[in-house]
This record gives C-alpha cells, sequence and structure tokens, in this order.
C-alpha cells in the first residue's frame, strides 16, 4: 500500500494544538510516513495479547480536534521516533512539552464553559487568594459530578435539587444546569481531589470508561435507561462514572448485551476490563507495601529452606514473604536489577549481595561509581572489590577461576551499562553462557534507559527473563526483566524503593526493597 498523508483537522482557533499536530504529523512524514496499523504494531500488544493502542485510536490522535490523552500520544510519538531513528527521549520531552501548552491552551477555553463567578453577591474576595481546602474539595465534587450527570437530565436535576438546599451554593448550581462545566481538574479548583497520579491502572480504567460512553451516547442512553436495560440500579451506574471506578464484570457482560455489541467490541471491551482489574490489583497490591524494612527483618520472611544462591530481592505477597531469585536456576545464570537514578537500585543490589553472604555464597563486588556496595568490602567470603570503570580479563578471571559448582562464585555488579566497553567484556560474556556449568553467576544493576539502549554484552542479560524493575517510567523497560506487562506499570509518581519482580515464570510480584 502506497504512503498516504492523513487529513489534518482544523485547530484555527487552537494554536497551542495545531502546533501539536503539526509536528507529530512532521514525525509521522520522518518515519516514513507509516500506516495507522504500522505504528499500533510497533507500539505492541498486552499481556492479554491485546493491542495496546489500536490502528483507530492511533488515526484519532492525528486527525480529530481534540487534545489527545498524554499516555497514548507518548507511546505513538515513541514508535515513530524509533522508526525515524531519532532520539526517544528527546522527542518524547519535545512533544510533552508541546502537549502542556496545548492543555494550558485548553484549559483555558474550557474554563469559559461556567461563568467564573460562582460565589454569592456582596463576596468581595480576591479571586487569587487561597481557598478553604474543604470548600474547593467539594466544589470540585459538584462540579465532577455534575458533568458526569450531564446527558442523564433528570438525574442532573434530582442531584442539582440537592445542591441548592444550600444556599451557598445555589448560584453555583443555577450555572450548572445551564452549561455543561469542564473537567474539574481543568476547572481551576484548588483541590487535588482529581488529579491522580498518571499511573496503568489509571490509563486501563480511562479505557473503559470511553469504551462505555461511546455505545451509550451511540444508544442515547441516560442512567436510567441503563438501569432499564441491564438490570443494574442507575445509582450504581452513577458512582461508577463520578468516582471513576472499575464497574463489576457482570455490569460489563450485562451492558454488551443490551448494547447488542458485535463480537470484536465485546471482545475488545472484556479485554480492557481484565487488563484494567489486574492493573489496578497490582497497584493495589504496591500501594500495600510497607514503606520501609529492615534487612533483618526482611531476612526473617524467607523461606524454610533456600538454596546458596538464592538472594534477597524484596518483601511482598499476603501473606508478606521475602521473594528473591536462585540463581543456580532458570535460563541463564543472572538477575537484573533496573531502575533510574534514585529508585533504589543499589540498595537493592546491595540487599542481594548480602543475603548472598548471609547464605554462604562467595562475591566479587564490581562497583565503577560510588555505590553502597563498596560498603562490602573487606566482609567475610568478598573475594574482592573492582572500583573502577576498566578491569582486565586477567584480573576477573583469578577470581572466576576459583569458582565449582560446589563453591560458587557470584559478580555482584553496580552500574553495568557504564561498564559495556570494558576489557573483561570477553570473561562477562563467556560467565552469561557458562555459568551454570562452571560455578558462577551475575547479578547487575543499572540504569533501565540505558539498559534498554545498550548492544554490547549487558544486553545478553535480558535472556534470562528474570529481575527487579524499580519505579518504571518506560514502557520497554519490561524486556529486561522477560515481561511485557510493564507498559501497565508506568506511573508518573514512582515511589523509590518499590518495584517489580519477575522470576521468569510470568508474573509480577510488587515488592518493598529491604534496606
Amino acid at each position: 500500500m502506497n504512503a498516504q498523508f492523513w487529513t489534518r483537522p482544523d485547530l484555527s482557533r487552537q494554536p497551542c494544538l495545531r502546533d501539536l499536530n503539526d509536528n507529530l504529523h512532521d514525525l509521522r512524514l520522518n518515519a516514513g510516513l507509516p500506516s495507522a496499523r504500522g505504528v499500533r504494531d510497533r507500539i505492541g500488544k498486552d499481556a492479554q495479547d491485546f493491542w495496546i493502542v489500536n490502528h483507530q485510536a492511533v488515526l484519532d490522535v492525528f486527525q480529530k480536534p481534540v487534545l489527545p490523552q498524554p499516555g497514548r500520544l507518548d507511546l505513538i510519538v515513541r514508535a515513530l521516533a524509533e522508526m525515524a531513528r531519532h532520539d526517544e527521549d528527546a522527542t518524547a520531552d519535545r512533544f510533552e512539552g508541546l502537549w502542556k501548552l496545548a492543555a494550558s491552551e485548553t484549559v483555558t477555553q474550557a474554563h469559559t464553559g461556567v461563568p467564573d463567578d460562582l460565589t454569592e453577591p456582596g463576596d468581595n474576595r480576591d479571586d487569587n487568594a487561597p481557598g478553604d481546602p474543604a470548600l474547593e474539595s467539594l466544589k470540585a465534587l459538584i462540579i465532577h459530578a455534575a458533568q458526569s450527570l450531564w446527558d442523564d437530565r433528570d438525574a442532573l436535576r434530582v442531584f442539582l435539587g440537592v445542591v441548592r438546599r444550600s444556599a451557598g451554593f445555589a448560584k453555583m448550581a443555577d450555572a450548572l444546569e445551564e452549561h455543561r462545566p469542564a473537567n474539574a481538574t481543568f476547572y481551576g479548583v484548588q483541590s487535588r481531589e482529581f488529579a491522580v497520579a498518571r499511573t496503568a491502572a489509571r490509563l486501563e480504567l480511562s479505557m473503559v470508561h470511553r469504551q462505555l460512553e461511546k455505545h451509550r451516547l451511540k444508544h442515547r442512553w441516560s442512567f436510567t435507561d441503563l438501569e432499564r436495560q441491564t438490570r443494574i440500579s442507575a445509582e450504581r451506574w452513577i458512582h461508577w462514572y463520578t468516582q471513576c471506578e472499575l464497574p463489576d464484570r457482570e455490569a460489563i457482560i450485562a451492558f454488551s448485551h443490551a448494547a447488542s455489541l458485535q463480537l470484536e467490541d465485546r471482545t475488545l471491551i472484556l479485554g480492557l476490563w481484565s487488563s484494567a482489574h489486574e492493573a489496578l490489583e497490582r497497584q493495589s497490591h504496591l500501594d500495600t507495601l510497607p514503606s520501609a524494612i529492615g534487612f533483618d527483618e526482611a531476612w526473617g520472611m524467607r523461606p524454610p529452606t533456600t538454596p546458596r544462591l538464592w538472594g534477597l530481592a524484596g518483601v511482598g505477597g499476603d501473606p508478606l514473604t521475602a521473594h528473591g531469585p536462585d540463581l543456580a536456576a532458570g535460563t541463564v545464570a543472572a538477575f537484573t536489577i533496573a531502575g533510574s537514578a534514585g529508585s533504589g537500585r543499589s540498595i537493592a543490589l546491595t540487599t542481594v549481595a548480602r543475603s548472598l553472604l548471609a547464605g554462604g555464597a562467595r562475591v566479587l563486588l564490581v562497583a565503577p561509581r560510588p555505590s553502597p556496595l563498596r560498603e562490602l568490602a573487606g566482609r567475610e567470603s568478598v573475594m574482592g572489590c573492582l572500583d573502577r570503570d576498566d578491569f582486565t580479563c586477567r584480573e576477573m578471571e583469578e577470581v572466576l577461576d576459583t569458582a565449582t559448582r560446589d563453591h560458587p562464585v557470584v559478580v555482584v555488579m553496580d552500574d553495568v551499562e557504564v561498564l559495556a566497553d570494558c576489557s573483561a567484556a570477553p570473561v562477562l560474556r563467556q560467565l552469561l553462557r557458562h555459568g551454570f556449568s562452571e560455578g558462577t553467576a551475575l547479578v547487575a544493576a543499572g540504569d533501565d534507559q540505558r539498559l534498554n539502549r545498550c548492544v554490547k554484552w549487558p544486553r545478553e542479560l535480558t535472556k534470562a527473563h528474570r529481575g527487579l524493575l524499580l519505579a518504571p517510567q518506560n514502557s520497554t523497560s519490561g524486556r529486561l526483566i522477560g515481561s511485557a506487562s510493564v507498559p501497565s506499570l508506568v506511573s508518573d509518581r514512582p515511589t523509590p524503593g518499590r518495584g517489580w519482580l519477575h522470576l521468569g515464570d510470568g508474573t509480577l510480584l510488587a515488592v518493598a526493597v529491604p534496606q
């Protein structure tokens, strides 16, 4: 099929959004004018084998005169940047800046959707003065509920009647009945009631709600109609909409039958529901982890019998238990700890090293940059500490040659990306390929984004298909630990010392790293 230019939307009244859209079309041109399905394929599928962004959603971002959802835009931009051989991070950062300008423009225009003066006559308070947080939060809740109920005029009328019972909100209720409000987070409300983190769980949830809303509006159903069609109370539907919660699976099935959805649409919405449910479950597991836990306490939570080369990576699960890899088993005798600066990866690596020493293993420390790993130098069973960014094959072999299957040696290496060009690369590559038979293993920690781009020997760490990913901020970082589910874990508010453990069995476990 010949490459085609896509129609650009009329954005003459929104210059910032037009600039964002023009740059997006230019980026597609630089990428060779890929089709929507080509972009979709480059982004890939989620753990349930559904497209993360379908081809129609790709077209919508380019052709609809609305501000695109930031997470979706980021995925599309990164896919196009990769196809155009541009720097993905720099390109994504540039488009993030353009999106923020367009969002600010959209906020300003949306703000005119409801009159600014929602206070009672005689209130001479300075508009820029800080308000009562509780009052502002209540205003945000009312605006958000009115927006969600706008298409169900009966329900909106009942709701605003309740609001009018408070004299201080009567004028606000009148305004909301006449003008559809913008989203509460776009309304200038000081409360952060609805300013939730951009977690993957929230993105998955919003996709479910968008599908429901699309078909609800297509049938012109009010919430009262929904109750009649699905036999699920309007109150529950209103709750799910206004609180932005995931409906029950039974409600989704009932909705699909009532709307007479085609098999493709029914499969899509149930798949989205499953993805959102799993993402919310994982997020809840992460949120319930202890805020801090010491090494000794975590070490006491390990299984009754652990192999000599078992390493403590974190604590998680219900009940709370210590988890980690057995370096003497698996596909490759290696384990990767990946994360950005400040994510706690060096502390996690030191924890693994301490647990290996406690279990009777011998270790060789490699720390080319300042790292808490260096503090273990001099302990019993520590064979040495290489604190340079280059060392010879001979220096490495002097230690590894003492290893046997009965008396193994584990190389524990921080900032592994710095050592991609070190002189001992042949020895490290040999370790990754024949570690099991030679009684050696490697535990390496590094920056996830730099490891993603690395094409030298550290790339072979991915063949172990296991690792610990801390505070993931890149949708492609999952491949470092052998998991395809990480796109649904990315958050713009990561918590240092918490991450996702994959031990090669296809299951991601939320864990807290002991300190």
